[in-house]
């Protein structure tokens, strides 16, 4: 485990702060870009990286195979670190995605579909060693609408910026 992790896990109060960094690190960033099509499109895949790298690659420790799916839901605590980590996986995402595409129902769709491709994946893979869980899904999908939110907020455009006004 890295030292972020290790250091969230040991000091659970700090998971809702290290979310709510996130989330105000991609509204900066988002202000940044946002009337920047290349620059919102690499941001984009850039954040789409860790949603691939930190459920697809193997863990090292196999399951068996005649696990599945764990279903089930639950709400996190303010200390779940690992449901608090599914939320904040997607933020970056939809908040680069809705400033790019303007489409915020779309980017909802499609990251909670990521992510359940990702669970079809985890589960049908036993050597990855990754657990599928509806509880996986749920807190992206709550993740992605969390960014969604963001970059709606941030892509609108400010009021009196920008503009000119005609004296009459």
């Amino acid at each position: 485990m890295g030292a972020l992790p290790t250091f969230l896990v040991e000091h659970a109060a700090a998971v809702p702060v290290a979310l709510l960094l996130l989330v105000l690190g991609c509204a900066g960033l988002g202000l940044l870009v946002r009337r920047r099509p290349r620059a919102t499109a690499w941001l984009l895949a850039a954040a789409l990286l860790p949603v691939v790298g930190l459920t697809l690659a193997p863990d090292g420790r196999g399951r068996r195979a005649e696990q599945w799916c764990q279903a089930g839901f639950s709400l996190p605590s303010l200390g779940s670190v690992e449901l608090l980590a599914n939320v904040a996986l997607f933020v970056p995402a939809a908040v680069f995605g809705v400033l790019l595409l303007r489409r915020p129902v779309l980017v909802v769709l499609g990251g909670s579909a990521l992510s359940a491709a990702v669970e079809v994946v985890q589960a049908s893979a036993p050597a990855l060693g990754r657990s599928c869980t509806t509880d996986d899904w749920a807190m992206n999908t709550a993740g992605t609408i969390v960014g969604v939110l963001v970059g709606v907020l941030v892509g609108s455009p400010l009021p009196g910026v920008g503009r000119i006004r005609r004296r009459g």
